[in-house]
């Protein structure tokens, strides 16, 4: 008990106006680690929000200050879900150190022809899965507001290799049916005794798991790896393009 009041003066006495004295390589790549497997459910994997606000754009609405989210992420805040972490504060110092590499990059020193990639967004068949301002696909996220919650790092990460991080929502059913027929579709929902999909065709589909001879769930994206289909200027101005779509 001793040992734990320690702990919270210790967290407590680092929370008075100090930087994060942890912000090496090593620290954000710790806090990366802790922050998928603890802060990811609410926040978003890449901090771009969900049943959490978004972090990636470096907006907070308790306090942004370094010690500030130390008190908020040891303490939680109340009247909001956010449940305080008993971590040490290095261990949440690293958290912080992630989240600030996030979007540590200014959108005003972020380069590209924003005209040019909203033309290759259009082109390349990007609208075919994501919508912007209700018009588009439904297979892929709304983009309407990724400016948003995303930093220029997280976008041209996205672009570049998709599959580094797909979100349960994106996983692919492939079944088979006893009688042969064969279904694919993104995963929307599973329980005891079905599975509900959406085609590409976006039509909603709800199998009975007794009627399925062959069934699995591919967690890689659907959506094609474009480092070798668009040059270095090209995702730097889709990068910009993405930057600008901030509805709310």
């Amino acid at each position: 008990m001793f040992r734990y009041l320690l702990l919270f003066v210790s967290l407590s006495a680092m929370a008075l106006g100090q930087t994060n004295p942890r912000t090496s390589p090593e620290d954000v790549a710790a806090g990366a680690k802790t922050f998928r497997s603890h802060c990811a459910t609410c926040h978003g994997i890449r901090g771009e929000g969900g049943v959490g606000p978004a972090l990636a754009a470096g907006r907070f609405f308790h306090g942004s200050s370094d010690d500030a989210l130390l008190k908020n992420i040891s303490d939680g805040i109340p009247g909001t879900e956010m449940a305080g972490l008993f971590y040490s504060p290095d261990r949440v110092w690293q958290i912080i150190a992630y989240i600030r590499s996030l979007n540590q990059s200014s959108r005003s020193d972020v380069p590209g022809d924003v005209g040019n990639g909203r033309s290759l967004f259009t082109s390349k068949g990007c609208m075919r899965c994501h919508r912007v301002q209700g018009e588009g696909g439904r297979l892929g996220p709304d983009l309407t507001s990724i400016g948003k919650s995303r930093s220029p790092e997280n976008l041209r990460d996205s672009i570049v290799n998709p599959n580094a991080v797909v979100q349960p929502r994106f996983w692919v059913v492939e079944a088979t049916g006893k009688d042969g027929t064969a279904y694919s579709g993104f995963l929307l929902n599973e329980d005891t005794y079905t599975v509900q999909v959406i085609d590409e065709k976006e039509r909603l589909m709800s199998i009975a798991k007794r009627d399925v001879e062959v069934f699995d769930v591919s967690v890689k994206s659907s959506m094609p790896a474009y480092a070798d289909k668009l040059s270095a200027d090209e995702i730097a101005d889709t990068v910009a393009y993405l930057l600008t779509l901030r509805e709310p």
